[in-house]
């Protein structure tokens, strides 16, 4: 794309969404995603006065670069804005109220501002089901969504890789985990265990993922039986300890749910509390 055609670009890509919703709930949706990113005023600012005073703005050089490094940005911005109002057709009119309120709506700007700082496509994908998803249904509040927003912005690709294989088989262990994401067992003074035992220990404590663990009727957790101790080991408990399963917590189900499916086809209405 050259200097002359980025402005035409851009527009064209919110012509595309605003013909293909004719929804003022999907207009205040664009609106605060594009409202929470800083820098696009600036770069739209820039494009047009490129195509205002061609001549003279080519010799900034330092304009021109930055303009091309942002984009890559305003391109995938557009695609992405895209992709979710597709997804928005296919849920149907009973969503235009919930996309127009002021709580999705700040939802929607947090959910840009971790987009623009996410430096992987796996975190900006979460970040599209995230919104995608939070327009349909309604299993959790929108306190929680905030919440899964920040774990999209502070946790990296390597603990969304634990959260998917424990989601997909839940009850394996430590063991588990490492052999089918790395492969081959490592040393444990290594630096691939110490970093395997702070994934599992962020995501433990962060409440993501826990030990399983044996419940009432109730849901109150049953303390673990004592055994009689045998003779004690001169060694530490292994990083890839293969007898404690683990699984995700109601909590980290719900993140599942919204940010690693594409789009879930309902529309819930009951109260999330």
């Amino acid at each position: 794309m050259n200097d002359d055609n980025i402005t035409e670009y851009y527009q064209s890509e919110i012509a595309k969404t605003s013909k293909t919703t004719k929804r003022r709930a999907f207009e205040k949706f664009v609106l605060a995603a594009l409202g929470s990113i800083p820098w696009v005023g600036g770069f739209l600012s820039a494009a047009i006065s490129i195509k205002a005073e061609e001549g003279s703005i080519r010799e900034n050089v330092l304009q021109n670069q930055w303009i091309k490094e942002h984009e890559s940005k305003i391109k995938r911005l557009g695609e992405t804005i895209y992709i979710i109002n597709q997804r928005f057709e296919s849920l149907g009119e009973k969503i235009e109220e919930r996309i127009e309120s002021d709580s999705y709506l700040d939802l929607v700007r947090k959910a840009f501002r971790t987009w623009d700082r996410a430096d992987t496509e796996e975190k900006r994908k979460y970040v599209a089901n995230l919104i995608s998803n939070a327009a349909g249904t309604r299993i959790c509040s929108d306190d929680v969504l905030r919440l899964f927003i920040d774990w999209i912005n502070t946790y990296h690709e390597a603990h969304f890789s634990v959260i998917r294989k424990i989601f997909h088989e839940p009850g394996c262990t430590r063991y588990d985990i490492w052999t089918s994401v790395y492969g081959e067992i490592v040393r444990e003074d290594s630096a691939e265990a110490d970093l395997f035992k702070l994934l599992i220990r962020d995501l433990s404590t962060g409440g993501v993922i826990r030990q399983a663990r044996e419940t009432t009727d109730d849901g109150r957790f049953l303390k673990k039986p004592t055994s009689r101790r045998t003779q004690s080991s001169r060694t530490m408990e292994s990083a890839f300890e293969d007898t404690k399963p683990y699984i995700l917590t109601e909590l980290g189900k719900q993140f599942v749910h919204y940010t690693m499916t594409e789009l879930v086809m309902r529309i819930e209405t009951s109260n999330p509390g």
